[in-house]
């Protein structure tokens, strides 16, 4: 077992695995093996700074244009929250990013570019912060109206 990290992570990944469950505990490589548990941090984060995106970018052209609005974008909004709290309710240490100001603006930044590129809307007719509360963002039944 000496795969390299930097060769094929996969495979490297599970002989630490094995390492770990033979008690071999002195063959681990435990630089890379915090690296990657840090990693899965970041991995969470970054799955839901990205479904928080989507979903205020559907309600951005909710409320945006409302001409448009159909059963599809209320699916997506659906969808976005019921994901979202499940990973809340499935990694609880992540709610408070929901209250960290620089998070939402992040979420809120990437939602711009985004209802931008998929919609045509100029930015610079967009608000340049969230106008809702995440409280309201995540209800199931709130719409911007």
């Amino acid at each position: 077992m000496n795969t390299s990290y930097e060769t094929d992570v996969v495979a490297w990944a599970n002989e630490q695995a094995a390492l770990i469950r033979a008690g071999r505990f002195d063959q681990l490589d435990l630089t890379h093996i915090a690296e990657e548990i840090e990693d899965v941090g970041k991995s969470e984060q970054r799955e839901l700074a990205s479904r928080m995106a989507v979903l205020l970018m559907h309600l951005l052209k909710w409320n945006f244009q409302p001409a448009l609005r159909s059963a599809s974008w209320t699916n997506t909004l659906r969808h976005q929250r019921s994901a979202i709290d499940r990973r809340i309710k499935g990694t609880p240490s992540l709610k408070p990013l929901l209250e960290k100001p620089d998070w939402v603006q992040d979420s809120w930044d990437d939602a711009l570019v985004m209802a931008q590129k998929e919609t045509g809307i100029d930015i610079g007719t967009l608000p340049d912060v969230c106008p809702w509360t995440m409280a309201d963002v995540l209800t199931d039944s709130w719409l911007p109206e």
